[in-house]
């Protein structure tokens, strides 16, 4: 149903609006000033307003100033009698979708009113998908040769159509994104945006801003009105990544978001309102997360509707191989390279490496390798996966965790401590990276 705002001094004219407007099927509230029109608006989500000029206290010219602050704001009707034609006309530099003149028909308002509607949808969905671009991942990316991968895409199949929210738990690096991907791809609301936010990338601060948006003057940056992600995302998919970093006192906003699909920006009143299907993922245990009081126990059941865990690579090898053809591809055209495969030898030892990192660190090894081959074919020492490593675990009956630690050891010295370039070429964030070091113990190195 179509919300209009009628905003008119002439109590007569405001009844008969009200009536008639009503009578044709919309939604209908009356304010009798610039000044009471404004806070309604504050209030409530209007998708039309007619708006008179000529008003005492705020005029109409006033009122359109203040309410297109807002990039989201509804799109204005200007009424106006035959003397006030000119301002009618200079309202329309300000931004008024139309202006018509007293008297007119019914009929003619009707058809205005729904013309403008359909414009103002198209504006807010274009300035929507200006902040965030349209992701065109292909699911033909998703590779799974090992059974356990096949399972999940079988099941990705079945559960993609509904709006159900999924939870997807793994490792980092293990691809929870691109199943994500493979989920919005498949269900019915592919044609609209995916978009993802990664919670542990945000502050406490600014995550509430950039997951609900906030209005001009909500804190001391915000100098003007800005979508969340929630709104871009309308009619689409929602993926939040590394959920068990978000802030506790955030989740109960989040838990009312999926309950209700409501809403309001940072620094707001206005009760807005969003369809959207909800994918969660991370590579945290939450129940432990709960047990500590970091993570609220009824968000976690919310969520976890359609679980789906993602194993490590180390536990599928038989990935591993279709995984490097694939990189092999997408490396040879961005590095205009000629390589067609990779060595025997070269692809035994990445099928008995650890694999801490996983898939990015998987990918990671293959475009560095193919950046320092010299010939048409990957070799051994093309990889700067260590030999010893996975010689190691299949001689000396290694453990997988000494073999990981001794792989990070490794890469920290080869970037001299640099946790953040060591990171990136494990191909893990660098609060994984972090929570490893105090694992195995090599905080200390770190700092030395």
């Amino acid at each position: 149903m179509i919300k209009v705002l009628v905003v008119d001094d002439e109590e007569p004219f405001r009844r008969l609006l009200d009536r008639e407007l009503t009578r044709k099927g919309f939604s209908v509230d009356v304010a009798p000033d610039g000044r009471a029109g404004l806070s309604l608006a504050k209030v409530n989500v209007y998708d039309i307003v007619l708006l008179d000029i000529m008003m005492p206290g705020m005029d109409g010219i006033t009122m359109m100033k203040k309410m297109k602050a807002d990039p989201a704001s509804p799109a204005i009707i200007v009424l106006t009698g035959k003397a006030t034609v000119e301002t009618a006309v200079e309202a329309m530099k300000y931004g008024a979708y139309d202006y018509l003149t007293k008297p007119y028909k019914l009929d003619e308002l009707v058809t205005v009113i729904s013309r403008a509607y359909e414009y103002s949808q198209l504006s807010i969905k274009n300035r929507r998908l200006e902040q965030q671009l349209l992701r065109k991942d292909a699911p033909t990316l998703f590779v799974s040769d090992s059974r356990q991968m096949q399972q999940i895409f079988s099941l990705i199949k079945k559960i993609a159509p509904s709006d159900s929210t999924v939870f997807l738990q793994g490792e980092s690096g293990t691809g929870k994104e691109l199943v994500a991907n493979t989920v919005w791809h498949f269900s019915g609301r592919s044609g609209h945006p995916m978009i993802a936010l990664n919670c542990a990338t945000f502050s406490e601060n600014l995550i509430e801003s950039e997951l609900f948006g906030h209005e001009k003057g909500a804190f001391t940056s915000a100098f003007e009105t800005r979508f969340g992600i929630v709104e871009v995302a309308d009619k689409g998919t929602l993926f939040l990544d590394e959920i068990g970093e978000m802030p506790l006192a955030l989740q109960a906003k989040l838990l009312r978001f999926l309950d209700t699909g409501e809403f309001r920006r940072v620094g707001g009143n206005k009760i807005l309102h969003v369809d959207v299907r909800v994918i969660a993922a991370t590579n945290r245990d939450l129940r432990e997360l709960i047990r500590q009081g970091r993570f609220r126990e009824d968000l976690y059941y919310r969520l976890n509707v359609i679980n789906i865990t993602i194993p490590p690579l180390r536990e599928r090898p038989d990935d591993i191989a279709g995984l490097v053809r694939l990189f092999i591809g997408k490396y040879d055209q961005r590095l205009s390279k000629e390589i067609k495969g990779i060595s025997p030898d070269a692809l035994d030892g990445l099928m008995h490496y650890s694999w801490p990192g996983n898939v990015r660190e998987l990918e990671n090894v293959i475009e560095r390798a193919m950046i320092v081959c010299d010939s048409d074919m990957l070799r051994h020492e093309d990889l700067s996966v260590p030999h010893s490593s996975y010689e190691g675990n299949r001689d000396n009956a290694c453990s997988l965790e000494e073999i990981e630690r001794s792989h990070i050891l490794r890469v920290l010295r080869e970037f001299q401590g640099n946790q953040s370039k060591a990171s990136q070429a494990l191909g893990i964030d660098r609060k994984t990276l972090y929570l490893k070091l105090r694992k195995y113990g090599l905080s200390d190195y770190v700092k030395k």
